[in-house]
């Protein structure tokens, strides 16, 4: 455990984000708890605990200083609005990657984690409960069911950038975005979108101890 904290810490300090040793705590015992659900559940095929901190946990963890400066881009709330309510939903969550990341690190916003297999959304709701994440919740139901609008989309190797924003558009909030996990620029997939959905960003992420591309494809919907 203390290797695992120790290469975490330097992950963190070379995303350039800082947690406190709450949250270190709290990611240290989601990742045990990742590891103990697949023994039974198979949550995710690896298995290593080194492997799964580098390519779950500091992959996850690269994304959150790039969706804070996009947030602080987003229109501000109107008065009377409640700023505190911002809720992202995390699309075909699978052990909570993402989603589970960003609720450990912001818990100023409202994490919901879809998914349609009922054993990974049991794990989420395991997570929130043991790790005591009142922000976070696991929803078991198909993303284009859903209405209710979220300021921010997010998947991390759910579907092409042409299903991921066709099934999720009728839950995004005006003026909300996308965010689209991808290991590389997905130039065809972008070209493939239609002219409701404009891509505005595609940012590169650098994932310490990962030598692989990896990126963000940021997207809006805009009128045809």
């Amino acid at each position: 455990m203390r290797e695992l904290e120790s290469a975490l810490r330097n992950g963190l300090a070379d995303l350039s984000l800082a947690l406190d040793d709450r949250q270190i705590g709290l990611l240290l015992d989601y990742l045990a708890l990742i590891g103990k659900w697949t023994q039974v559940y198979n949550l995710t095929s690896v298995r290593d605990p080194v492997e799964m901190l580098t390519h779950h946990l500091l992959d996850s963890l690269a994304v959150v200083p790039a969706l804070r400066r996009q947030l602080a881009e987003l229109p501000v709330p109107a008065p009377g609005e409640d700023a505190a309510k911002l809720r992202l939903l995390d699309v075909g969550s699978g052990a909570g990657l993402p989603g589970v990341v960003i609720a450990i690190c912001c818990p100023e916003i409202m994490v919901d984690c879809v998914d349609t297999v009922a054993k990974k959304v049991a794990f989420i709701r395991q997570a929130a409960a043991t790790l005591r994440l009142a922000n976070l919740h696991g929803l078991h139901a198909r993303v284009e069911s859903l209405t209710e609008p979220y300021q921010v989309i997010g998947a991390r190797a759910f579907a092409s950038l042409v299903d991921f924003t066709r099934l999720s558009m009728a839950a995004l909030a005006p003026q909300g975005i996308w965010l689209a996990m991808k290991a590389k620029n997905p130039a065809d997939e972008i070209a493939g979108l239609p002219a409701q959905v404009q891509v505005f960003h595609v940012e590169r992420l650098l994932v310490p101890g990962l030598h692989a591309e990896r990126c963000i494809v940021w997207m809006r919907a805009v009128a045809a």
